[in-house]
Order: structure tokens, then sequence, then C-alpha cells
């Protein structure tokens, strides 16, 4: 009579820092930060709350390590014959997508300006100014802008997706919003009936290009 041969039961992997940073953003994503906590966590993991407490000081530890993991994967390596212009537009969307993506990035970038998700942001920006020929004095002042209007811009629009049902449809939205407009009073809202028509076909990133490319080319130019 044959054996048989006995499987070799699966094993979890083991506890770390990094499963404990990809679980966290998991539940950000899925719950906010209100529904971020230790006890979510540890059934999430099927562990308890004194093990991550190991690996994990407390719940803003945990926060400015799930938002330096995704700030990290949006940003792309810069190449030998890659432009400074090129390096800031590359930037600018991958944070522009992962604020969209992970909605409460933009929040925790505002609130701890002096920890690394939001320095290693500025790290690059800074350089590419600085590879622009940006003067010494003004370089500060430049770059604040562009990462001023990035962020901003990026909170705006990953504001705007949370604000309508995920099952909308863009193109029937975005006409509803530009008939809203175009419908103003003419002397109360006399620019916004003038751009309504753009609304239609309005496209967020384009846009927000358009932006950077505005700024990048105020920076190349000079006083």
């Amino acid at each position: 009579m044959a054996t048989r041969t006995r499987r070799p039961e699966r094993r979890e992997k083991p506890l770390s820092r990094e499963r404990i940073v990809e679980a966290a953003i998991v539940l950000l994503d899925t719950a906010g930060e209100g529904g971020l906590t230790f006890r979510a966590l540890a059934e999430r993991l099927a562990t308890g709350p004194g093990a991550i407490y190991w690996h994990v000081a407390g719940k803003d530890e945990l926060l400015s390590a799930a938002a330096d993991a995704v700030v990290a994967g949006a940003m792309t390596a810069d190449t030998a014959d890659s432009t400074p212009q090129d390096s800031i537009r590359a930037l600018a969307l991958g944070v522009f997508d992962a604020i969209d993506d992970h909605p409460w990035i933009g929040a925790q970038l505002v609130r701890a300006p002096g920890r690394s998700p939001m320095l290693r942001v500025f790290e690059h920006i800074g350089r590419q100014v600085q590879a622009l020929g940006v003067p010494p004095t003004a370089q500060f002042t430049v770059a604040s802008a562009l990462w001023s209007y990035i962020l901003g811009v990026a909170e705006q629009n990953a504001a705007n997706a949370r604000s309508v049902r995920p099952d909308t449809d863009r193109t029937e939205f975005l006409t509803a919003v530009a008939d809203a407009w175009a419908s103003l009073d003419p002397d109360e809202y006399a620019f916004i009936r003038s751009v309504a028509g753009r609304l239609r076909d309005h496209d967020d990133r384009a846009e927000f290009l358009s932006g950077i490319d505005l700024i990048l080319t105020g920076i190349t130019a000079g006083p």
C-alpha cells in the first residue's frame, strides 16, 4: 500500500515592519485615517497589537512610514538624459497619481512637513531647481512654489473625486457642471461663463501638467 506524502504546513510570512506598513496602507485606502487602528491592523495581520508595537511605536510613526512608502514608489529614478524639467514633470505626475490613489497622503504630507515623506519630495524638487540654474537666493522660493502647486492641485483633484459617487460617469458629470457654470449670472461670473465650455472635455492630469509647464517657463525665463 502506497503511503501518502504529508504536505508541509503553509506558514504565514513572519511579522515585519514592511508587512505592517503594507497592511496599514490597505486599511488607509479602504477605511481612511480614522479606520487605521492597531486593533484593526492586528486583526488583518492575525496577530496581537503588542507584536505590532514591537515594530512601530505608534500611529504617527505608522502614518509617516505608510506615506513614505507610497511617496517612494511614486518617485521615478532620473536617467542620464533626463532634463530638470522632465524630472520635475515626472515627479509631479507621480505625486499627483499617488494622492489620487491614496487620498490620505496629502493630509499626511501637510501635517508632517519635517518628516521623511515631504522632505524626500522637496529634496528632489530642490535639486532640479538648482540644476535649472536658479540663483541660490531664489531657490527656496521657487522650490516652495512648485511643491505648493503640486500638493495643492493634487489634493484638490482627490477631493473632487471623493465628492462624487464612484459609479458617476465622468463625461456626464463634467457636462452638468459646465452647464451650471454657463447658466450663472453674466455680470457676476463673466470669467467662469467664458471658460465653461472648456470644462466639458477637461482632463485633470493634462491641466495639471500645463500648470507645471507654466511655472517652469517662468523659472527659465528669469527675472
